[in-house]
This record gives C-alpha cells, sequence and structure tokens, in this order.
C-alpha cells in the first residue's frame, strides 16, 4: 500500500469515487431516501488537491482510501458548515478556542469496504496530519449520531474528542477535534 497526496492526474477517478459513495455512511435500509451524503464535485476535488489536502491509499495502482482536509474558505459555501464556523467561537481543545486560523475542516474520508481494518484509516489519517501540522494545530469534523462504525473509527484510531453535539436537517452530529501534532 502507498499513502500520498493526491494530483491533478486522480481527480477524475476521486469524484467518481465521490459519486458513487454518496450513501456509503447510510444503513441500507435508509438509502434511496431522502438522507444522503455530501460529495464533492470534479471541479470540487481539483481545487482540493491544487490548494488543499487530499491524501490517498493506493494499492496495485487502484484507489483504496482517501481523506479530505481544507480550509474553512473552501467550505464556508454549505450551510452544515456554516453552523460549524459559528459554533466554533464557543468550542475549546487543549485549552485553545477554536478559530479558522487554527483549525481545519477534516473530512470527508473513506475506505473501500475490502480495504477495510488493514491499516488504511490510521494511515490516511496519520500522513493527513503530518502535512497539517504546522499550519493547522487542529482538525475538526462532524460525524452523523447513526454513523457508530465512524465514530468508532475517529474516537479510537484518530484519536478525535467529541467537543459537542448539533442537529441539521433533522439529523443528530456528533463535533470532534484532533490535535494535527
Amino acid at each position: 500500500m502507498q499513502i500520498r497526496q493526491a494530483t491533478l492526474a486522480d481527480a477524475q477517478v476521486i469524484a467518481q469515487l465521490e459519486q458513487s459513495q454518496l450513501e456509503a455512511e447510510l444503513e441500507p435500509s435508509q438509502r434511496g431516501g431522502v438522507m444522503t451524503g455530501q460529495s464533492f464535485s470534479l471541479g470540487d476535488i481539483q481545487t482540493l488537491i491544487k490548494a488543499h489536502w487530499i491524501v490517498l491509499a493506493e494499492q496495485d495502482g487502484a484507489i483504496i482510501g482517501y481523506v479530505v482536509a481544507g480550509k474553512w474558505s473552501f467550505f464556508e459555501s454549505w450551510p452544515i458548515y456554516r453552523r460549524l464556523l459559528g459554533r466554533m467561537r464557543d468550542l475549546e481543545f487543549n485549552g485553545r478556542t477554536l478559530n479558522r486560523q487554527n483549525c481545519c475542516q477534516y473530512g470527508p474520508i473513506w475506505i473501500s469496504p475490502e480495504s477495510r481494518g488493514q491499516g488504511v484509516f490510521e494511515a490516511l489519517v496519520s500522513m493527513l496530519k503530518s502535512l497539517l501540522g504546522e499550519k493547522y494545530p487542529m482538525m475538526l469534523t462532524f460525524i452523523a449520531e447513526d454513523n457508530e462504525r465512524s465514530f468508532h473509527a475517529h474516537t479510537n484510531k484518530a484519536a478525535m474528542q467529541v467537543v459537542d453535539f448539533f442537529s441539521f436537517d433533522d439529523r443528530d452530529y456528533y463535533l470532534l477535534v484532533s490535535a494535527t501534532q
């Protein structure tokens, strides 16, 4: 397995994976309904690669996982991220109040089902933290309350801690933070 930063040559494949995984976090009984995940367009992916961070896990030339992180300026156009930005000024982690200068948005992360449980998650997060560490000492994410698999991975394998809980569009979320250094 190789862990590396994405390049523009990877953008089309990542965009296709994003579209195919829109409902991956949902239980099979919830799929095809009004609840859908968020995905990035090809243009979004290209912007993330050029000005933010996408880290890939690759095996035998195929992408088996990726993680995204970005500056708030990229994410703030989406209503859920505006909600997070509004809540940040009231949140502390390791004695520091979160703000646009000391934390970035982390996620989504995706790992192919056949590659889960093989250390891909930890490798992706570790590489991402090393890339972010000098610029952002913290990263913030949210996880749907009903996404137990993701919550377990983030709290047990990425050392993320719950700092708040919020609701958005009739769905409940944990707000988690992790140090990058």
